[in-house]
């Protein structure tokens, strides 16, 4: 469903006493507000810290929530996941984004071959296509990477040179274009496999990287791809060792994107990654990143998606979530199949992202690159299957 029915449905529904508007919040432990919904809305249980008014009661309906469970801190939930949103915004009048893009994936490629040879096993993206991009007003681009060809052998190793000064062009090609480039150590938490457990040793990583790229402002900062299957106190200890590291490396004027556990999904991110809120900086500069596919089980790929609400189904709960905690957020990773269901439920999402862009600042698509061929969502210019069917649609919502 798209943010602007969303809002009319909320606004005729302002004056209902004692009950909660459609997909609003009714129920979970600590909620003092209105635990029953209007007609043909139910408050329908999603854990013991949520429950919402979704469609499908005839009357107003009550639920009962239990005040004894507690959220563990140490969840692992993947994003494959089947579990519902579990909460709603309140409508804010529709913004405009501070950002929107697309990823350029390649330089992480070949992570089963390390250091692996540019052009054989890895490539950087290409700038003739990045250009056209931001020739039609997309403004960043998130620039995967490998740690392991970044800095060979250890974490606290010295920057191989050639690989550092090809991943240093694309980020200057894309900045001195007027641009923002996220720098996306494309890791998944892991070195070389390995979950990184030691937290000073990832501090110095990013404090030797930051070094090279302090001096761009338009650079951001994005702590690591999709953290999955983790500790979720090493989750938290992982991304304020490397805030704290970009910072002590000179690098105050940029942002900082932070990502979560259960491969940073928006849609378990209230229930999975809620300790995150504790994340400091000190020159307040973190933006929450969180990525959302649309097919069953969220993982990205297949061309199906679930519904063509399920855009809009999956994100209010985080939305929520930014609200609630003064915090901002970005779609890192979004993308939806060549089809018009898929069409209309990117759409709803992008909407809601925009309705609610006092906590959204923007979303990137999954995603470009110079080698992905016939990939479902392929955004390479000018044939990419998600270029030529979505660009029309998402080149709309460019600031």
């Amino acid at each position: 469903m798209k943010s602007s029915i969303l809002a009319s449905v909320a606004t005729s529904a302002a004056g209902a006493l004692a009950a909660g508007g459609a997909w609003q919040q009714c129920g979970g432990i600590g909620w003092n507000g209105d635990k029953t919904c209007i007609s043909g809305y139910s408050c329908v249980y999603s854990n013991d810290w949520y429950s919402q008014c979704l469609p499908g009661a005839a009357a107003p309906t009550t639920l009962s929530t239990s005040t004894t469970s507690k959220v563990s801190t140490t969840s692992s939930t993947s994003t494959k996941s089947s579990a519902a949103p579990t909460a709603t915004p309140t409508t804010t009048p529709a913004g405009k984004f501070k950002w929107f893009g697309a990823n350029e994936a390649g330089a992480e490629f070949g992570n089963d071959v390390f250091p692996g040879t540019w052009g054989k096993h890895f490539t950087f993206p290409d700038n003739a296509a990045v250009q056209t991009l931001i020739g039609q007003g997309y403004n960043i681009f998130r620039v995967a990477f490998s740690m392991e060809r970044a800095t060979p052998n250890t974490l606290t190793g010295a920057l191989d040179t050639a690989y550092i000064k090809n991943l240093t062009d694309s980020i200057n090609y894309i900045t001195n274009a007027g641009a923002y480039a996220i720098l996306d150590p494309h890791n998944f938490g892991r070195f070389y496999g390995n979950v990184i457990t030691d937290t000073s040793a990832f501090q110095t990583w990013w404090n030797t990287i930051a070094k090279q790229f302090a001096s761009n402002s338009k650079v951001i900062f994005d702590t690591n791809n999709e953290y999955h299957d983790m500790d979720q106190n090493l989750v938290l200890n992982l991304n304020q060792a490397a805030i704290n590291g970009i910072r002590a490396a000179g690098a105050t004027s940029q942002y900082i994107f932070v990502e979560g556990n259960s491969w940073s999904g928006a849609w378990t991110w209230n229930t999975t990654n809620t300790n995150l809120a504790a994340l400091s900086d000190p020159q307040n500069k973190i933006v929450y990143e969180m990525h959302q596919y649309l097919d069953s089980d969220g993982s990205g790929t297949s061309t199906a998606c679930v519904s063509t609400t399920i855009g809009v189904e999956r994100v209010v709960g985080a939305t929520a979530w930014l609200r609630a905690n003064g915090k901002q957020g970005i779609i890192g990773e979004f993308a939806g199949g060549a089809n018009s269901a898929c069409q209309t439920a990117v759409k709803g999402l992008l909407d809601h992202l925009k309705t609610n862009s006092d906590v959204w600042t923007g979303a990137l698509w999954w995603a470009a690159g110079p080698w992905w061929g016939d990939y479902i969502y392929g955004f390479e210019p000018p044939s990419g299957t998600g270029y030529t069917y979505y660009n029309s649609l998402l080149k709309t919502y460019t600031p």
